[in-house]
């Protein structure tokens, strides 16, 4: 009788680690910044047109 090994977790089953660019951009303050200031833009630039 022969048995199959059976891996249990798969390396494919796990996301893949950020990189040290991702991690940085998660992390840096003034990039946040901006980002949440150029959302905010785009956000009003819907509001205001959807007013006039």
């Amino acid at each position: 009788m022969s048995y199959n090994k059976i891996k249990v977790y798969y390396d494919e089953a796990y996301p893949p680690l950020p990189t040290k660019f991702t991690r940085f951009k998660r992390r840096c303050v003034l990039l946040q910044i901006v980002r949440f200031i150029v959302l905010n833009l785009k956000i009003m630039r819907i509001v205001v047109g959807g007013h006039s």
